[in-house]
């Protein structure tokens, strides 16, 4: 032995939790079961992925996947461009699991008179699972699945696209559209002097024959190997949307990859820096219809990034909630601890929320009546600010709970915490999403109306909820100042949420959350509450 090197052969772990191995992501999760089977979900399908996701074989892909960063390709050997990005296999392996389950196809597979209920539903619920694996695939899974509505502007592209977005063959070759067995769609609609702003987009596009030549530059492309993207570009009619592919017949399409982004998060997901080259595109509904085309696309990624906060809270939970189960302090095992019970049991609160209601706007996408699907038009937006409001904040509090071990890569807890702002930006940011609120209230009645039924249905049932609903229609008989817009929106949303557990969660569930958000018997921090059922809302987390 050298000389000041102790022997450490007979060093003993003691006080650390095992690993977690094995986890069902399905049957270890009674918030989803009971919002997924309340939405109309197919059960049977997500018990079998919530099995085969959680494995510890899978989570370890899906880190191996975040690990091993996408590599920009743009020139050959010999010179040529390729314009390319490779990725590790185990990105490739999560790709092909969400595909093949469904994930981008579930609620158009079909004829519409065919189509099994609950589409929507259940592919939110398995956005759900997939987000605690793996999250960086989640994004060109989600733009294909939302690509599809949006498709029905052009029945020609559609007939061509459809079959191919619907596949539940994950096919990444590198080929034309009709020599693939499956085909994914982006999206690239932001350019630098624009953002949320559209409008000021200044891509162009000239005709050529039957289809367009795009000319410009777009500061983010999600999903750059995508096998086509829904853009937007003016054309002499005014802003427009046009499907671009990114292989032609023979050739690749001029669209020039500049570089990658170097993320906080999502880092699997090669989002890329664009330019278009005279790019061939065809377009999508009509000249200076763009927004109100590609409004369908966004519409149905508002529901993922809606959705897709809850399953990150729980991950940050189900780890915290390992740890505690199994870790000692002060002679007495962390779970035991009645201020640790506090914090855990109101962080249930937010997670189970936003999942009962994540889960409720999705069965709107599902429904075919009117009233259903105006409440979503709304719902879907205010789902989105909540949830994504709270992510942040559960997933640092359920970090804290393991102290440093949280704190270190070796931790899932990390990749969760870069994970949580991330929805709060894609497909609007707050501000974005506020207004939005109101502007649907201000030009759409329906959906005004589908809201205050929602709302009014839950009433009678618990005083705390009826003195709330009533504060906040006293506090605004009709639609806020702009300023007030987040404070009108947090509003409408807590009311919402408290509105869907009254109806569809637990007892203990349903009364600690108008307790806790309603009632405010308490402070601003997680854990700063009273008379929660610890023991009902820790049961809610599943087995130890």
């Amino acid at each position: 032995m050298l000389p000041g090197r102790s022997d450490l052969s007979d060093h003993e772990v003691t006080n650390q939790p095992p690993l977690r191995g094995d986890a069902d992501l399905w049957a270890g999760d009674p918030a989803l079961a009971c919002a997924a089977a309340a939405a109309g979900a197919d059960t049977a399908h997500l018990a079998e992925r919530g099995r085969a996701l959680g494995t510890a074989e899978m989570r370890a892909a899906g880190r191996e996947a975040m690990r091993v960063l996408p590599d920009l390709r743009l020139f050959d050997a010999g010179g040529r461009r390729l314009d390319e990005v490779v990725f590790h296999p185990a990105y490739h392996r999560m790709m092909a699991a969400g595909i093949g389950a469904g994930y981008a196809a579930l609620p158009w597979e079909g004829a519409p008179e065919d189509r099994k209920p609950g589409g929507h539903a259940t592919h939110a619920a398995l956005l759900y699972m997939h987000s605690q694996v793996e999250p960086g695939s989640c994004c060109p899974m989600t733009m294909t699945y939302a690509a599809v509505p949006a498709l029905r502007a052009s029945p020609d592209l559609a007939a061509q696209w459809v079959p191919k977005l619907t596949s539940r063959s994950y096919d990444p070759s590198v080929a034309p559209l009709n020599q693939k067995a499956g085909a994914t769609l982006g999206m690239a609609m932001t350019e630098k002097q624009g953002g949320s702003d559209l409008r000021s987009n200044s891509t162009r596009a000239v005709p050529d024959g039957a289809a367009y030549r795009l000319t410009g530059h777009k500061w983010f492309c999600s999903a750059p190997m995508s096998d086509g993207f829904l853009t937007l570009a003016q054309a002499e009619g005014g802003l427009t949307c046009f499907l671009v592919p990114r292989w032609l017949e023979g050739e690749r399409n001029a669209i020039r990859l500049m570089r990658l982004k170097d993320k906080l998060g999502n880092r699997a997901n090669a989002s890329s820096e664009i330019e278009y080259a005279g790019a061939l595109a065809y377009r999508l509904g009509d000249e200076g219809a763009g927004v109100r085309t590609i409004i369908e696309m966004v519409h149905h990624t508002r529901l993922d990034t809606a959705v897709a906060p809850a399953g990150i809270m729980r991950a940050a939970l189900a780890e915290a909630h390992h740890w505690v189960a199994r870790r000692v302090a002060f002679q007495r095992k962390l779970v035991d601890q009645p201020l640790m019970r506090s914090v855990l049991a109101d962080l249930v609160l937010d997670w189970e929320g936003v999942t009962a209601l994540g889960m409720r706007v999705a069965a709107a996408f599902d429904s075919t009546a009117p009233q259903d699907r105006a409440f979503a038009r709304l719902a879907v937006a205010v789902a989105k600010f909540l949830s994504n409001k709270l992510c942040p904040q559960v997933t640092v509090e359920a970090m804290e709970v393991m102290g440093g071990m949280g704190y270190v890569e070796d931790s899932a807890m990390p990749w969760l915490y870069r994970e949580a702002p991330l929805n709060g930006i894609w497909e609007g940011s707050g501000n974005v999403i506020c207004l939005d609120i109101l502007r649907t209230l201000a030009r759409e009645p329906a959906a005004a109306e589908a809201m205050r039924a929602e709302l009014n249905a839950a009433t009678g049932s618990d005083r705390r909820y009826d003195a709330a609903l009533k504060a906040h229609l006293d506090r605004w008989p009709g639609l806020p100042e702009e300023a007030e817009a987040r404070w009108f929106a947090e509003s409408l949303a807590t009311l919402l949420t408290a509105a869907t557990l009254i109806r569809r969660a637990p007892p203990a569930v349903a009364d600690g959350y108008a307790a806790a958000r309603l009632d405010r018997q308490g402070g601003r921090v997680p854990g700063a509450v009273r008379g929660l059922d610890a023991g009902a809302l820790l049961a809610r987390l599943g087995p130890v």
